[in-house]
């Protein structure tokens, strides 16, 4: 879930990335002119102090106390991402032949005659493993056998081989905007200026960006200010406000559905569905 930490380091990366577009094995920033330092919080007097000496830019990155909760219109859970089966069973008559390679976590069944039979795949199993936990489980009802990576039941009528993998659910718990403060540090004015046009141009064309969770940050700008009243200690600054929305969610994970099943109790089976 996305909480203050990741929407400050979405901040910080975003920016890095503009002052530092081929990578920051050359600590001068191309963009400023001056090696620059972007990091979450605020920055500490004397490490400030050490840093304009050395003629090194900060942009710092701090929420604010403001904060606005915002109506939240999707409580329900979604698909956030689905992975891909790396097992595959083929039907041939009464006999199954599974294929691929095995990785957890991901369902493999077999449906007799109606009747599933549902494994579990391990991380330590075999293709011919699987297959001999199926022919385990159905033989406790039924003849059924395996060999290798192929199980057979005589007599069956019908069968259905499925693979169930595992995908991740998201939901949105509530919604807020955050103020979030970044400021441009320079021992000149020169130095800041530029470090608050690259604050600009670094956040201004965004709309959304994604989190880490998968959701989505909202940017607002709000307004800038510039504070010169630390001048004659060679502290120069700029303020720029943005209003961030993004989403406090709970992530689960959820497995496909490989044997639906429908108890009716006291009712007629007249869809040849079992009942109790």
């Amino acid at each position: 879930m996305a909480d203050l930490s990741d929407v400050s380091n979405l901040l910080v990366a975003q920016i890095a990335a503009y002052l530092y577009p081929n990578g920051t094995a050359n600590p001068i920033s191309p963009i400023a002119g001056v090696a620059v330092k972007v990091f979450p919080g605020w920055p500490q007097p004397e490490a400030l102090r050490q840093d304009f000496d050395a003629n090194i830019g900060n942009i710092s990155v701090y929420p604010l106390p403001t904060e606005t909760v915002l109506r939240s219109t999707i409580r329900e859970w979604e698909v956030q991402s689905v992975g891909s089966p790396t097992v595959t069973a083929a039907v041939n008559d009464a006999t199954v032949t599974l294929s691929g390679s095995v990785a957890a976590p991901q369902n493999v069944a077999a449906v007799v005659d109606g009747h599933p039979y549902v494994y579990g795949v391990q991380a330590s199993d075999t293709l011919a493993g699987v297959a001999t936990a199926l022919a385990t489980m159905i033989s406790a009802d039924r003849p059924a056998t395996s060999s290798g990576p192929t199980l057979t039941v005589p007599g069956a009528q019908l069968i259905e081989a499925r693979v169930g993998i595992a995908g991740r659910i998201i939901r949105e718990l509530r919604r807020q905007r955050k103020g979030f403060q970044i400021t441009a540090w320079g021992n000149c004015f020169d130095v800041r200026d530029r470090l608050g046009v690259a604050i600009d141009q670094a956040l201004g064309p965004l709309v959304r960006a994604t989190l880490p969770d998968g959701s989505m940050a909202v940017f607002h700008y709000q307004n800038s200010r510039q504070d010169d009243t630390q001048q004659k200690q060679r502290i120069y600054r700029r303020d720029v406000i943005y209003g961030i929305d993004y989403s406090t969610t709970q992530i689960d994970n959820a497995f496909g559905v490989v044997a639906p099943q429908a108890i009716i109790v006291g009712a007629i089976d007249a869809l040849g569905i079992p009942t109790s």
